[in-house]
Order: C-alpha cells, then sequence, then structure tokens
C-alpha cells in the first residue's frame, strides 16, 4: 500500500499479519465463538511471530517499533471479521501491557515482558467498574497497605481477557483524601493470588471469542513491589494509555469497515436481481462509494494521530476524533451492508452478521462517543 506514513518495515508487517489471520485464524475462528477463547496456542504463534512485541524492547524479544506498528495491528486484526479475536490480541498488546512498559520497573520488566512478548502470559487491565466507565477518578476499590503489602478490596467490571488471563495490571484507590486524580495505584496482580477471583464471565452481545469478566478483590494481599510506577501516579498512567487504546480501537474499527465493504462488493456483484446484479443499482452504488469514501477519510485520519504520537506530539485531539468518527462510522458501514446483504444477511452462518454485533461496542468501549466529542470540544477553545 503507498503511504506517506509507512516504511518498507511497516509494509512487510502488514503481509506478514494478513498471512497469519487468513492462514491461521479465519478458517478455524468460528468455534472460538462457541468457546468464547481464543486459544493459547494460537497467541504464542502471534509471539513467536513477533506480533505481540511490535512496540517493545529488542531486549525482551520485542521490534521496538512505533505507534503505527500497533496500527497496522490492529487494523488487520479488524479485517479477520471476528472482533473477539482482535480484541484479545489489542488487549494484550495495546491496553494492558503498555502499562508495564511504560512504568514497570527493571525486575518487573524482566520477569513479566519475556512472557508478554511471547504470548506464555496473557494480560487484562483493570480499571472500569460497575459504576465507573470513562470516569477514572470516581473509582471505589481500595487498596490499604499493611506492612510490606497492600490489601485490596473491590470489583472490576467489563474486563477482556478476565476469565483466562494470567497477569492483571489493577487500580485501585490508595489514597482517599488527595484530589481523584492523585490517590490511584496500579499494581500488578496474578492470577491464583488469594483474594483475587473471577465472579461471573460475562455473555456479551458480540465479541463472543474473547473472554470478559466481573473480577472481584475480597481482602487480597499484594506485594507492594507489585506497584507500577509511583504510588498515586496511577491515574496518570491510565490517562497516558487511553490514547493508544482509542486509537487501536478506531484502527480496528476501520479495518472492519473494509473488510465489510469487500465482503458486500462481492456479494452485490453476483447477486442476481431484477435482470442483473444488485451491482447495477445506482442506489446501491452510491451508497457503498460513499461508504468507501467516509471508511478511507477515517483511516487516513488513523494514519495521522498515529504519525503525530510516533514524532513524540500531543494527539489528544486528534484521538479522540479518531475514536469519535471510527466507532460511529463502523456501526454504519455494518448496517448498510448488512441491509444489502438482505436475508442473507440476517443468518448467523454470514460473516457480516457477526461483524455487525461485533461493532457495536466501538462506539462505547474505551470511551464512548459522547465522552470522545466532549475531549474534542475542550481543545478547540
Amino acid at each position: 500500500m503507498n503511504s506517506i506514513y509507512f516504511n518498507e518495515e511497516h509494509t512487510m508487517l502488514r503481509d506478514q499479519i494478513r498471512r497469519f489471520i487468513e492462514q491461521r485464524v479465519m478458517p478455524v475462528a468460528e468455534p472460538w465463538e462457541e468457546t468464547g477463547l481464543v486459544p493459547r496456542e494460537i497467541l504464542q504463534e502471534m509471539g513467536e511471530l513477533g506480533f505481540l512485541g511490535i512496540r517493545y524492547s529488542a531486549e525482551y524479544g520485542g521490534s521496538e517499533m512505533d505507534a503505527l506498528g500497533s496500527v497496522i495491528l490492529a487494523e488487520e486484526l479488524g479485517r479477520s471479521s471476528f472482533g473477539g479475536f482482535a480484541v484479545t490480541v489489542l488487549v494484550h498488546t495495546d491496553m494492558a501491557s503498555p502499562h508495564l512498559d511504560n512504568f514497570g520497573n527493571k525486575a518487573q520488566l524482566d520477569k513479566y515482558m519475556p512472557d508478554i512478548i511471547s504470548g506464555k502470559k496473557v494480560v487484562g487491565v483493570a480499571v472500569t467498574e460497575p459504576d465507573v466507565g470513562s470516569d477514572v477518578a470516581a473509582m471505589k476499590t481500595r487498596a490499604v497497605k499493611e506492612g510490606d503489602h497492600y490489601v485490596l478490596n473491590g470489583s472490576k467490571m467489563f474486563i477482556t481477557n478476565g476469565v483466562h488471563g494470567d497477569l492483571f495490571f489493577v487500580a485501585a484507590k490508595t489514597d482517599t483524601d488527595a484530589k481523584p486524580s492523585r490517590g490511584i495505584t496500579i499494581f500488578a496482580v496474578e492470577k491464583g493470588t488469594p483474594g483475587f477471583s473471577v465472579s461471573k464471565k460475562l455473555d456479551k452481545m458480540g465479541w463472543l471469542s474473547s473472554d470478559t469478566a466481573e473480577l472481584v478483590f475480597d481482602n487480597c494481599r499484594v506485594p507492594a513491589e507489585n506497584i507500577l510506577g509511583e504510588e498515586n501516579k496511577g491515574f496518570y498512567s491510565i490517562m497516558r494509555n487511553f490514547q493508544n487504546e482509542r486509537m487501536v480501537l478506531g484502527a480496528q474499527s476501520m479495518g472492519e469497515a473494509s473488510k465489510a465493504l469487500e465482503l458486500t462488493m462481492e456479494y452485490v456483484t453476483t447477486r442476481k436481481a431484477f435482470g442483473g446484479v444488485l451491482f447495477d443499482k445506482q442506489a446501491i452504488r452510491q451508497r457503498l462509494a460513499s461508504l468507501a469514501s467516509q471508511v478511507e477519510a477515517g483511516r487516513q485520519l488513523v494514519y495521522h494521530a498515529a504519525w503525530l504520537d510516533a514524532q513524540g506530539l500531543d494527539c489528544i485531539k486528534e484521538v479522540s476524533m479518531v475514536k469519535a468518527y471510527c466507532g460511529e462510522l463502523v456501526n454504519k458501514v455494518m448496517y448498510d451492508c448488512l441491509q444489502f446483504h438482505g436475508g442473507f444477511g440476517y443468518i448467523r452462518e454470514s460473516a457480516i452478521e457477526r461483524m455487525y454485533r461485533d461493532a457495536r461496542i466501538q462506539s462505547i468501549g474505551g470511551g464512548a462517543t459522547e465522552v470522545m466529542l466532549e475531549e474534542v470540544s475542550k481543545r478547540m477553545v
């Protein structure tokens, strides 16, 4: 693909990821929707190929690329047509493990990062609570210091990789007297830690091949050495990685939208109707052309935001635009693509039906459209 943003290394990465998904994911992923799980061997294969360490240090097996590499990964995962598979990987690579990479000390990096990059350990991030989403400062989970441990109490909701993950980066209030943004700490909590449990596996509308859980911390004792970064500074880590999370979700959305348009073009150019094929109808041709134009605009917005990030420039406004625009657009694309598939689009065996359900979360998860537009509006004055 010709682009001012990508070099030969980026092109090779895209080709490798697309080939892997076409050969190792799409032919076998249907059963994952039933089991609610991406097989660990698939993740480890991705680790062996370098897909899980695109941004990380070569010391631990990473490729030391920038945000454009993450965008390529997310876009190609979106094209798989299995949103649950895509988000399982992206939470691991770009939503959870960056907390360790950004703020972990040498001992923590040495302990966890090689297994994260190889896919031997699957990670998740636990910030959202039953009554707290994007309003991070309002979280209720508490961590109280007792000697050389902290005791965690509270619950976390909608945690991707929550059922089958091995390691979680958990946010908790450590200073209830400080300003809300100055009293949060992030802890590395391993599966099997006493007091830490999965209280419920959540049954979702879409993203069925990803596991999502409610997590409970009941007098969960975590060593003080498991703090990521500084005590009471976790809010800034969360805010910092929100940008990465929202950018890759935007890229995933545009990958999904692009794939949906390809599937729909294949359908409408072969489906016989009214003495020709559906694509002969001007209304269908023009609506698909309009959608293709909007998706291309969305992709360029994603690429530009990633380029700004790679240059070390402030891009909160642009990333918020990405999340708002792409999250809404992918749903618009899926609506029309399913419409043009007719009755077949409403049948569970069609890819477009699954993609329609999977896309709905994109305007909610990682920051709802309304929250994103507020972030944009703040930066317009």
